[in-house]
């Protein structure tokens, strides 16, 4: 019996139990179709567009948290005083694009430099719906 054979019996077992019946043959196993690459092929002019655009510099920043304070205590700042920013610990970093939120990340380390891991990209429907 193959591992996914294994997996979906151990599925239909858990499951069944948890409705309070017998798995022995109650679980079925459902095909899905290859998804097809809905995109069509691109034009000269449309890859001619997008060539002009491929190169425009954009500034990318990862947002830790912010804070507000005033000018008073914004001068009384040195080496060693903590800021109070407005994020819990623990909770992803937000990842901005020329100042407008593109993703949500966590930050991890390669090769003794940061870097941030993608976790939630923003669709671009919801950028849309941000900019009106």
């Amino acid at each position: 019996m193959s591992d996914d054979q294994d997996t979906m019996d151990e599925w239909a077992a858990a499951l069944a139990e948890a409705e309070g019946t017998d798995s022995s043959d109650d679980a079925k196993v459902t095909e899905l179709d290859e998804l097809s690459d809905t995109r069509h092929e691109m034009s000269g002019e449309e890859k001619r567009k997008l060539d002009t655009i491929l190169d425009i510099p954009v500034t990318i920043s990862m947002e830790v948290g912010r804070s507000k304070i005033n000018i008073r205590n914004l001068l009384q700042l040195n080496q060693g005083s903590v800021v109070e920013l407005d994020r819990v610990a623990g909770e992803p970093l937000d990842v901005l694009v020329n100042g407008t939120l593109i993703a949500h990340g966590e930050v991890v380390v390669v090769n003794d430099k940061f870097g941030i891991r993608l976790t939630d990209v923003i669709s671009q429907v919801e950028r849309i719906k941000k900019l009106r």
